[in-house]
């Protein structure tokens, strides 16, 4: 609605609706053709400015309505330390985990360093291991603030039922030492009878470990997006999202002036299986029970509002399957 009214007092009501009809399709294919070629879509320029645009328009107006704005003195530390900054072409990147993170910061680190390889050379370890790739809550308050207001704010999104999803895939079903025993175990705890019990840890039980939790507490593998990147008061330049990943991170790349060698990679870590796409995203969510979906939607109710996604999730996974 409010990408329509604005382009009525621009181009009167005729020129307006095909522009909003173009921009449906568009945004259509984004969610469709994006999941069959993710790192090959395109559209014209004029038209992801379009859609950058209402994405910006819907959070802005959502940020207003839920009164999420706030006068600060100083970044809060939490979001500070999601934030990446790379100097040498001034971008600042929030991390959201399960929205490709790993492999933007693969492009920080080639950036950072004046590497000529392809991102795919950097191994998946020592990109979340080097020192080379700054937080900015390595800086003193008043160099945030300066890096904030003059250098290029990136933040991705994802659908918040196929990240949890995609967190739960990741974390608690591959033997990563916290998450497979740490967590584990908490969660056996918390939900078992018999607290020996070693088997993997069920969807429904991960459901029910978050949902438990306050909001502020959780990790951030899970924990909702607005509150790992504040977008209500730290103005992003660029909303990208994980259903137009490569197009949007080709937009970044350029924007910043990396070298148009780099381009953003497909990488998986553990390549081998599938990505968390509609029909998996689906398979688990019909394991819960109605209970814990209404619970798990109001945990996340702030990111499907502020980044437009519908909760309406059995339409919107059946059209990307």
């Amino acid at each position: 609605m409010l990408a329509k009214r604005a382009l009525v007092g621009h181009k009167g009501p005729s020129a307006a609706l095909s522009s909003v009809r173009k921009y449906h399709i568009i945004f259509f294919m984004s969610y469709k053709i994006c999941i069959l070629f993710p790192y090959s879509f395109r559209v014209p320029t004029e038209d992801w400015l379009s859609i950058q645009n209402d994405r910006k328009n819907t959070l802005a107006s959502v940020c207003q309505k839920n009164n999420l704005l706030k006068l600060r003195s100083k970044l809060d530390s939490s979001v500070a330390s999601q934030l990446f900054v790379e100097h040498k072409h001034k971008l600042t990147y929030c991390e959201v985990p399960k929205v490709g993170c790993s492999n933007w910061k693969r492009i920080i680190f080639i950036l950072q360093a004046g590497l000529e390889v392809e991102a795919s050379e950097i191994e998946h370890d020592h990109i979340h291991q080097t020192s080379l790739i700054k937080r900015l809550a390595a800086y003193p308050p008043p160099v945030q603030e300066e890096f904030l207001n003059n250098y290029t704010k990136v933040m991705f999104t994802r659908h918040p039922l196929e990240r949890l999803v995609s967190a739960y895939r990741d974390k608690l079903l591959h033997s990563e030492p916290y998450y497979s025993t740490t967590v584990a175990n908490e969660i056996r705890a918390m939900f078992r009878k018999n607290k020996n019990s070693s088997e993997k840890v069920s969807f429904q039980e991960f459901v029910s470990f978050i949902i438990a939790k306050p909001m502020n507490t959780l990790d951030i593998h899970w924990k909702p997006m607005f509150l790992l990147c504040d977008p209500c008061n730290i103005h992003y330049d660029i909303l990208g999202k994980y259903e137009t990943l490569g197009l949007d991170s080709e937009h970044v790349l350029k924007a910043i002036g990396a070298p148009e060698s780099l381009q953003y990679p497909s990488l998986k870590r553990y390549g081998s299986e599938k990505r968390t796409y509609g029909d998996i995203t689906l398979e688990y969510l019909r394991q819960l029970s109605s209970e814990q979906i209404e619970k798990i939607k109001k945990l996340y109710e702030m990111d499907f509002l502020l980044f437009n996604y519908t909760m309406k999730y059995e339409d919107y996974f059946s059209l990307k399957s």
